[in-house]
């Protein structure tokens, strides 16, 4: 008698560089016998099926769950269901306060179903406590490297930053496999204060999150950072799986290009391009979906890239701020 397949939910966060490696994670579960199914809102079901929809060879069909995103309740426009439909960086609390409000639906979706597993985004800090209600093991998606993870740690348990006296003066980060100098003005925002505000307070709820949960799946692979890879289980004491890349569960170009927003030129130009410069000598530039930046920023950026006299291909989000200053 043939034992039932796992199944594994996927809950990934309302933005794209977190959703697309959910999605291509949740491919490569299911090309190997998993059933997979995907919680997401109304908002990016369409994407999320419109993407699996191109993948071939998967054992199982991946299922997609909706849950409502509370826009009213949180004082949100309607729609607004992803980080990039924020309508200013005024509305990000109110948006934080939506993300918190998923935790009753995701609940009633893991009673009703009681799958195996929950693999969920590092910003839902609460369903680590939502899945240990019914028992379910849930692992921690960061979407990042173990580098960055253990650096990161290490900067939260030694604060290195406050032993300087400048924003410009070197300090190293501790407890690393290697010696890592950073300074003040390069940490973000969330590594220079004290304050109790909404980001440091998620980021705390986080690390709790990440303790108490059954262990965290890394978009990387040993090889390329095996020092950082060991260094986060045996000396931070974490449980830890590299599964990556995970993109590379896409076999053809069609699939990989057509995984986020629609792009304003194809991938044949893109490629045909890339095909007549030589090998290794074209930099990639992308801040993400999120990044907004003015077009001053955008024009001294690339005024930097020309400047550096090297071929390059810079991934540019339109946002809504940039267009309403050129219509000012």
């Amino acid at each position: 008698m043939e034992s039932n397949p796992l199944q594994i939910f996927f809950f990934p966060y309302m933005a794209h560089g977190h959703t697309i490696p959910m999605i291509d994670m949740a491919k490569l579960f299911a090309a190997r016998g998993v059933m997979a199914t995907i919680v997401t809102t109304p908002l990016s079901a369409p994407l999320i099926t419109k993407t699996i929809l191109k993948t071939k060879n998967l054992a199982f069909k991946i299922n997609i769950q909706t849950i409502k995103f509370p826009c009213a309740e949180a004082g949100l426009p309607a729609g607004c269901e992803n980080v990039d439909t924020i309508p200013s960086t005024d509305m990000i609390p109110n948006f934080l306060k939506a993300v918190a409000m998923l935790q009753e639906p995701l609940e009633q979706i893991l009673f009703e179903y009681h799958p195996d597993c929950l693999v969920a985004d590092m910003f839902f800090p609460w369903a680590t406590d939502a899945a240990a209600k019914f028992d379910i093991p849930r692992l921690v998606f960061h979407g990042t490297s173990f580098f960055s993870l253990c650096t990161s740690e290490s900067l939260k348990l030694y604060e290195p930053q406050k032993n300087v006296s400048s924003d410009t003066e070197q300090f190293v980060i501790p407890n690393l496999p290697d010696e890592i100098k950073l300074t003040r003005m390069q940490l973000p925002n969330f590594g220079k204060i004290d304050e109790e505000k909404d980001t440091n307070k998620l980021l705390k709820e986080i690390k709790e999150s990440d303790i108490r949960s059954y262990g965290v799946v890394v978009n990387s692979f040993y090889e390329l950072e095996h020092a950082y890879a060991d260094h986060y289980r045996e000396e931070l004491g974490r449980k830890a799986w590299h599964i990556g890349p995970v993109s590379l569960c896409n076999r053809d170009n069609e699939e990989k290009a057509e995984r986020g927003k629609e792009a304003s030129i194809t991938e044949h130009e893109c490629l045909k391009w890339l095909d007549s410069n030589k090998l290794n000598s074209v930099v990639y530039i992308c801040f993400g979906s999120v990044a907004s930046f003015t077009d001053s920023q955008l024009i001294e950026i690339a005024m930097g890239l020309e400047a550096s006299g090297q071929q390059f291909i810079w991934v540019v989000n339109k946002s809504k701020h940039n267009e309403e200053e050129k219509e000012e």
